[in-house]
């Protein structure tokens, strides 16, 4: 399960050592980690897991399982996009292995991602795997990423490699495992503490489309 720790002032926020899907237990944990960073007045959040994954998105096995509640799960992971959309504070997510659709999402929804070059993949199968993505995930990616990516990554399922990935723009950096989260530490720290309703409001107004869309699924 997530664990949260901190770097000085800038919050690390580890999701964990498996494949950090999506489950309920998650998703509660993961929101109530992000309400401790809040109150403790961090000055940015980085996100980033201890195994080969980063994040494998939806549990889809839980979803199988609970299909009458398949309404109410697809809102609480869109609710949890939204927020880490616009979250008060700078954000990065450091990626030490796969991050895959829903997971991908959640990376995508930070200000900033960094990858690992030499291992895992960043990929949308929805085109695969014949789901479809819904009005506010379409929504959230279009809003990070240029017409050119979103087509490369969104129709195709492809897997980008970290060196793939940071030519289409679908990450900032990339860098060795040791050195992800010193790497997404780097590129929040110079941009120092900022007033959190101020930053939080920013967000909100930039990404007010794909927020409505999320919120309303």
């Amino acid at each position: 399960m997530p664990t949260l720790s901190y770097r000085d002032k800038i919050a690390v926020l580890d999701l964990g050592g498996d494949e950090n899907r999506f489950s309920p237990e998650f998703l509660t944990s993961v929101g109530e980690h992000l309400d401790t960073v809040i109150a403790d007045g961090a000055h940015a959040l980085v996100t980033t897991a201890s195994g080969k994954f980063y994040s494998n998105g939806l549990d889809l096995d839980w979803l199988s399982a609970h299909g009458e509640r398949a309404e109410w799960y697809v809102a609480q992971v869109q609710s949890l996009l939204a927020r880490v959309l616009t979250f008060p504070m700078p954000t990065a997510a450091a990626l030490p292995g796969h991050a895959f659709g829903a997971g991908a999402m959640l990376a995508l929804a930070h200000d900033y991602r960094v990858m690992r070059a030499d291992r895992g993949y960043f990929c949308f199968p929805e085109a695969d795997i014949r789901i479809p993505f819904t009005r506010g995930m379409s929504a959230l990616i279009q809003a990070k990423l240029t017409p050119r990516s979103a087509i490369a990554s969104m129709t195709t399922g492809r897997r980008f490699g970290g060196p793939d990935a940071l030519a289409y723009d679908l990450v900032d950096a990339t860098g060795d495992l040791d050195t992800l989260t010193d790497t997404a530490l780097a590129l929040l720290g110079p941009i120092g503490a900022k007033d959190q309703d101020t930053l939080g409001a920013i967000k909100a107004t930039m990404f007010a489309d794909a927020v409505s869309a999320l919120h309303n699924a």
